[in-house]
């Protein structure tokens, strides 16, 4: 499990979805037993699932459907849900017929609260009671520890690359801004003032951001149809 350490670095791939995958497939091979895994992170009521099997997607998918099964009482009760043995499993009588069909004999998903989503990790094997509820528990404490650490990275990075992207956008704007102003200037003969507010005039009369303003006026303009003395909106 010593690969769980490196979910916590972030590049610039690194994705929600990316960090699931690789959660899964740390799970898969390195807890005893287990033969595949899943991991479905739920943020309001929007969920992202990945699984190592084709299998265990559609069997993640048949339970959203029915409305029952483990990870939904995982879900609801935010309490970790074991399935000794499908074949023995009398609470969801579907969810049971339906992990059979994909192989499952036995089944375990834990909930992890990370604020402000909750992720679900189920793992399964193809042998009854491969999970023993003595090894659960702090297993799932000691993920709960590495998962938080990933995606707190993950959506930390995620904020700056957005922050970052927003900067860039703003600074874009203002030069397209400062060009068109220029481009007033010279044909009005008017003040950097004075451009900025005829800007502004007709953003508002138009009802269009100043930028786009902006960047319709620097076209036009390099485009040859602004070079006749006067504006486009005049």
């Amino acid at each position: 499990m010593r690969d769980l350490a490196a979910l916590g670095r972030v590049t610039g791939e690194t994705s929600s979805e990316s960090v699931l995958r690789g959660l899964v497939a740390t799970l898969v091979s390195g807890v005893p037993g287990c033969s595949g895994g899943s991991a479905e992170l739920w943020i309001d009521e929007r969920v992202l699932l990945t699984a190592s099997h084709s299998e265990l997607i559609a069997l993640a998918e048949s339970e959203a459907e029915a409305h029952e099964g483990p990870a939904t009482e995982a879900r609801a009760t935010r309490s970790i849900v074991v399935i000794g043995d499908v074949f023995h499993e009398p609470r969801w009588p579907g969810y049971a017929g339906m992990a059979t069909r994909c192989g499952v004999r036995s089944a375990v998903i834990m909930p992890i609260a990370v604020e402000p989503a909750l992720l679900l990790l189920g793992l399964y094997s193809v042998r009854p009671n491969a999970f023993g509820a003595r090894a659960v528990v702090p297993l799932a404490e000691m993920l709960a520890e590495q998962v938080a650490v990933a995606l707190g990275n993950m959506w930390d990075f995620d904020e700056v690359r957005t922050d970052a992207a927003q900067m860039h956008e703003a600074l874009a704007g203002r030069a397209v801004i400062d060009q068109a102003k220029g481009i007033i200037m010279q044909i009005s003969g008017c003040t950097a003032d004075e451009a900025f507010d005829e800007l502004r005039r007709v953003s508002q009369h138009h009802q269009v951001k100043i930028a786009d303003l902006a960047r319709l006026l620097v076209s036009e303009h390099q485009n040859g149809n602004g070079r006749s003395g006067t504006l486009p909106w005049n």
